[in-house]
């Protein structure tokens, strides 16, 4: 299995990490630490030389009860940083749920555009069949704002995977390449910890949808909840070890903001042969990552 990400192939028979850089003020996971220009370009650079394969730049906080920030505003925190690693020779995802913000990053170099909203708004089939960029199509229920109240499914698995499945078929018929999508359950996104556990259990069984599958825990809630752990920077080894064990249930990409760990944690499995491959300690795109003439 590959994913096609405009001018990168990523080849899945090795799991891809994707380096989570939020450069806005609210963050969960960092309370802004990296919403300065500056320390954004500094974060990034971090990522990749830990070992990312590429890195998914976010200018809008998504969390529970989030505001929406304007156009604009989004824009102007996530602009300049996918250019500078586009410039770098990166492969960028950019996480966004706006059509006007991935136009403009799909024409600033960026490879993928991670929607939390499920590719909702039809502009964004286009755009995305258009350019010729990875997408990843995520579960959310409602909007961020109020997808915490009350979430409520009479089969959490049955519903989210005919959600994917509904979504991925509506951006294949727009045009987009089957070998271009990945899917990404939502963990968190309009789903209690009940809901979570569920999906986690269930990642083989989505990892058989034919679509690339995302593991995207990293210090969220639901991990906080397994562990005890009520502060988010405190999540690093419990969001580690569900990577990594979603990684042998056949996850194919894991979303984290602890490359590092997670790069050694896959080194481990491929040493014991639990995984088929892993991506190499402290050189970004080093494995399975060919950019395309």
């Amino acid at each position: 299995m590959i994913w096609r990400c405009g001018r990168f192939t990523f080849d899945l028979t090795s799991p891809v990490v994707m380096g989570i850089l939020n450069v806005t003020p609210d963050s969960f996971s960092d309370a802004g630490e990296f919403y300065a220009l500056n320390r954004a370009l500094e974060q990034g650079d971090r990522l990749l030389a830990e070992g990312a394969d590429l890195i998914d730049i976010g200018g809008e906080s998504t969390r529970p009860g989030a505001d929406e920030v304007s156009i604009d505003e989004e824009l102007a925190r996530v602009l300049p940083v996918v250019s500078f690693f586009v410039e770098q020779g990166a492969a960028v995802s950019v996480d966004t749920r706006h059509v006007e913000v991935a136009t403009a990053c799909i024409e600033a170099g960026a490879a993928v555009i991670n929607d939390v909203s499920g590719f909702r708004d039809p502009a964004m089939h286009r755009l995305v069949a258009d350019s010729d960029v990875g997408c990843v199509v995520m579960h959310m229920l409602g909007e961020p704002k109020s997808m915490q109240v009350d979430p409520f499914y009479d089969d959490v698995v049955a519903e989210v995977k005919a959600y994917l499945l509904k979504q991925a078929g509506l951006l294949e018929s727009s045009g987009v390449n089957h070998e271009s999508i990945c899917i990404d359950p939502g963990p968190g996104f309009g789903k209690v910890f009940s809901h979570n556990l569920s999906l986690l259990q269930a990642t083989s069984e989505l990892a058989g949808l034919g679509y690339p599958l995302m593991a995207a825990y990293s210090r969220k809630g639901f991990i906080g909840s397994l562990a005890g752990i009520e502060v988010a920077a405190d999540r690093v080894t419990a969001s580690v070890l569900v990577a990594a064990w979603a990684v042998m249930q056949g996850a194919r990409v894991v979303r984290v903001h602890d490359v590092l760990p997670t790069v050694q944690a896959l080194a481990v499995l491929k040493g014991i042969g639990a995984v088929e491959g892993s991506s190499s300690v402290g050189t970004p795109n080093s494995v399975g990552v060919h950019p395309d003439a």
